[in-house]
């Protein structure tokens, strides 16, 4: 494992890990104390209790027992509040990335270690394929990413969950089986459910799914590339989540230019759907252009330029005074022909 942080160029010493009590994260946070604290690493186990189920604090509780008999530091988070009835999966994760992250920062832990494995790499990878993902979407999930200033590794994705398995098998220790993984109401658990067949009746495993992906990465980070040249000097960015683009350059960009750059200026946590992002690309290129919405992000043309501001939930104005005043104070303001909904938030973002 330390191989792999000198690979990544990864120089802290304090690792965060995040637990769930779950055979995969159980082997992570192991390996980690024992491969890495001889070379004076502090390694830090996070576990989440969602408060989905009733088993979930004794699971937690269970996690904490494991991590004392092994000395490692242990901190349980709660998610707080009332839960969605709808769309549970998606948001009881954004909750615990949530809930990790800010124990990360608020405790000054740069580095987090999450225990992705290979077929969670496959099962992602065909859950992306149905979705009619592009390029980045298929690349799937990295070594190495970064979220809200943390950086993020995953050690662990081209081991097998056999192999996880059978590490804590021979330290003798048992893991908890998350019950919610054999509910096939989820895509991911149906895909699970089905890998094992697939591969066997075509020869398609997760390893020949997740060396897809790993190659994908290559030719995504070539044309990610050529989309941050772009965004350089061609797009205009202004406070407030406001952005602009000469809509002749836009025309004359590639058809994955378009796209990549749509998706960028307007992706929240991630990158809107693929479909949603082709019909923002298929609308701006049809002429008239009336305008369009992608992302919680409001698209329009003026003064011969695309922009693209955040959607107003409230109908506001700015007034002229106000504008001139803001100005005043922010003279790379003076000379740019602004519309009236980008000053508005331009306006709101300084307020606060």
């Amino acid at each position: 494992m330390q191989e792999f942080l000198i690979k990544h160029r990864i120089a802290d010493k304090t690792i965060a890990v995040g637990v769930s009590g779950g055979a995969d994260s159980l082997a992570l946070v192991l390996m980690a104390k024992e491969e890495l604290t001889v070379f004076g690493y502090r390694i830090i186990a996070l576990t989440v209790n969602h408060q989905l189920r009733p088993s979930a604090a004794a699971e937690a509780e269970y996690v904490a027992k494991i991590m004392a008999e092994h000395n490692i530091e242990h901190h349980i988070l709660v998610w707080q509040g009332e839960k969605p009835e709808r769309g549970v999966e998606e948001a009881a994760r954004e909750a615990r990335y949530n809930l990790i992250l800010q124990w990360c920062k608020a405790n000054e832990v740069r580095v987090l270690m999450l225990a992705h494995h290979l077929d969670d790499q496959a099962e992602t990878f065909l859950m992306r394929l149905q979705r009619g993902s592009g390029l980045e979407g298929l690349s799937c999930m990295r070594e190495v990413t970064n979220r809200q200033g943390v950086t993020i590794l995953r050690p662990l994705l081209g081991r097998t969950p056999d192999e996880l398995r059978n590490y804590l098998k021979r330290r003798n220790i048992k893991w908890v089986e998350d019950e919610s993984n054999t509910d096939t109401q989820y895509l991911r658990n149906k895909i699970r459910v089905f890998l094992p067949i697939f591969a066997a009746h075509t020869g398609i495993t997760p390893r020949c799914l997740a060396a897809t992906a790993e190659r994908l990465q290559s030719a995504e980070d070539f044309i990610e590339k050529q989309v941050a040249e772009i965004m350089e000097t061609q797009v205009q960015m202004f406070d407030g989540g406001v952005f602009c683009f000469k809509y002749t350059d836009f025309l004359h960009w590639h058809a994955e230019m378009k796209f990549r750059i749509l998706a960028n200026l307007c992706r929240r946590n991630y990158i809107p759907r693929a479909e949603r992002v082709l019909r923002a690309v298929t609308a701006l290129g049809n002429l008239p252009f009336n305008g369009t919405t992608l992302g919680e992000k409001e698209i329009f043309a003026a003064y011969g330029k695309v922009w693209i501001v955040p959607e107003l939930h409230a109908k506001r104005k700015a007034s002229r005074q106000a504008w001139k005043d803001f100005v005043l104070q922010n003279q790379q303001y003076r000379d740019v022909k602004i519309p009236h909904k980008a000053r508005v938030a331009i306006l709101e973002a300084a307020e606060g």
